[in-house]
C-alpha cells in the first residue's frame, strides 16, 4: 500500500470516529446537479459536500479527499471506478452509491456487494430519450446524413444524387423488418416507434440462458399489429433485417457481440444502429464493412473508447458511420429526471428510506 492510500485510509477511519459522534451523515455529491434538484439536499438531518461546477467533473483526487467517512455518494458514469480503493478511502460508514445513469459498469458490484453498500441508479427514466434517438440514427445512418453534408453543395444534382435505403416501407419494399439485439424496455420502446414507419416483423435475441417470452411476444404483435415477433439467433437476426438496433447491457459477454461474422451477415441495404455501449460493436469490423459495402450505413451514440475518442477512431473517420457524442439521454427532462432520481436514490439509501432504483446486487453479482 502506497503513502498515500495509507493516509486515505487512517483519514476514513478517523473520519469514521468522528462521524460516530455525529447527528448528521455525511454525504458527497461528485457533480453540482443544477438549481431544480440541489435543493433536494437542503435538509438538516444530512452533511452535504458538493462539487462546485455542473460542466466540468470533479478529480479523481478531489473525490478521493472528500469521500473519507461518507454514508453516501453521487458519481456520474464519467467519474472514473467506484472500485476497492473508493470504497476502501470512503472507509465503513458507506451505505450507497448512487449514479446518475442506468448503465453501470464503472462500478465493481462484487466490492459494494461484500461490504454491503447499496447500489441506486436511473433506469426507465431515459427510455423514451434513447429510443427517439435510436429512430433518428436510423433515418440518419439510411439516408446519408453524415457523408451527404461533407459534399455538398460541391457537387452536381442528379437522378439518384444522395440516395439511400428508405427506413419505411414501401411500393418496393412492402415488408420491413426490425432487429433488435437485447429486447428491454428501450428496444420495445424503440419498436413502437417503427410502427408508423409501416415495419411488419420484428426479430430480437436474448439473454441464452432466459426461456422465450412467447406470451409477450404474441402481446407485442397484436398490439402493434405487426405479422411476428420472434426470438432468434443472432445469425438469423443478421440476415433477416433491414435495420438492427443494437441495445442489450454491457457485460463480458455481450463485448463485439456485433463483430465481422454478425456483419457479413446483413443485408447491403441494411443499416446498424447502436445506442447502448460502444463495446458492443467491434468499431473495426464495423469500419470494414462499411468501406467494402457489407451493409448501408450505421448510426452510433456510443463508441468503444469513449470519452477518449479522436478524430482517428475507424468510425469517426467513416463517411457511412452517423456519430453522435453519446446524447441518447440529452434532453432537458430526461437529464432532470435522472438527476433527481439519482439524488432521492441517495437520501432514501442514507436515511434507510426506500429508494426509487435500488439493483439487487445478489443477483447481478450470481447471474
Amino acid at each position: 500500500m502506497s503513502v498515500e492510500s495509507l493516509a486515505r485510509r487512517l483519514s476514513a477511519i478517523s473520519a469514521h470516529l468522528d462521524t460516530n459522534t455525529m447527528s448528521r451523515p455525511k454525504v458527497v455529491i461528485a457533480r453540482h446537479l443544477g438549481p431544480d434538484v440541489m435543493p433536494l439536499f437542503n435538509r438538516p438531518d444530512l452533511d452535504v459536500v458538493t462539487w462546485h461546477s455542473e460542466t466540468e467533473a470533479c478529480s479523481r483526487k478531489w473525490l478521493l479527499e472528500n469521500i473519507c467517512g461518507a454514508a453516501g455518494v453521487l458519481v456520474m458514469l464519467g467519474d472514473g471506478k467506484v472500485d476497492a480503493e473508493f470504497l476502501d478511502t470512503a472507509g465503513p460508514n458507506l451505505r450507497v452509491v448512487s449514479t446518475m445513469s442506468v448503465g453501470y459498469e464503472h462500478i465493481n458490484l462484487k466490492e459494494l456487494a461484500q461490504r454491503n453498500v447499496k447500489l441506486g441508479y436511473t433506469p426507465d427514466v431515459l427510455t423514451d430519450a434513447v429510443a427517439d434517438v435510436s429512430i433518428m440514427l436510423a433515418l440518419m445512418a439510411g439516408r446519408n446524413a453524415r457523408e451527404t453534408t461533407t459534399i455538398w453543395p460541391n457537387c452536381p444534382w442528379s437522378p439518384f444524387q444522395f440516395c439511400g435505403p428508405q427506413l419505411s416501407a414501401n411500393w418496393i419494399h412492402q415488408t420491413r423488418t426490425a432487429g433488435f439485439i437485447g429486447f428491454g424496455r428501450i428496444a420495445q420502446a424503440t419498436l413502437a416507434r417503427l410502427i408508423p414507419f409501416g415495419f411488419t416483423h420484428c426479430l430480437y435475441s436474448g439473454n441464452p440462458g432466459s426461456a422465450p417470452n412467447t406470451a409477450r411476444d404474441a402481446e407485442l404483435a397484436r398490439t402493434h399489429k405487426l405479422q411476428s415477433v420472434r426470438r432468434v439467433t443472432l445469425d438469423e437476426l443478421a440476415r433477416g433485417s433491414d435495420v438492427v438496433f443494437v441495445l442489450a447491457p454491457s457485460s463480458p459477454d455481450t463485448r463485439h457481440i456485433v463483430n465481422e461474422g454478425f456483419l457479413k451477415q446483413m443485408k447491403k441495404t441494411a443499416v446498424l444502429v447502436n445506442t447502448a455501449r460502444g463495446t458492443l460493436v467491434d468499431s473495426d469490423a464495423l469500419a470494414k464493412a462499411l468501406r467494402e459495402g457489407w451493409l448501408w450505413g450505421a448510426g452510433i451514440d456510443v463508441v468503444e473508447g469513449e470519452p477518449n475518442v479522436t478524430t482517428e477512431h475507424p468510425l469517426v473517420k467513416e463517411p457511412r458511420c452517423a456519430v453522435l457524442p453519446h446524447i441518447g439521454s440529452a434532453t432537458t427532462e430526461t437529464r432532470l429526471g435522472m438527476a433527481t432520481m439519482a439524488a432521492k436514490n441517495l437520501i432514501a439509501g442514507v436515511l434507510d428510506g426506500e429508494m426509487p432504483a435500488e439493483l439487487n446486487l445478489i443477483r447481478e453479482v450470481l447471474r
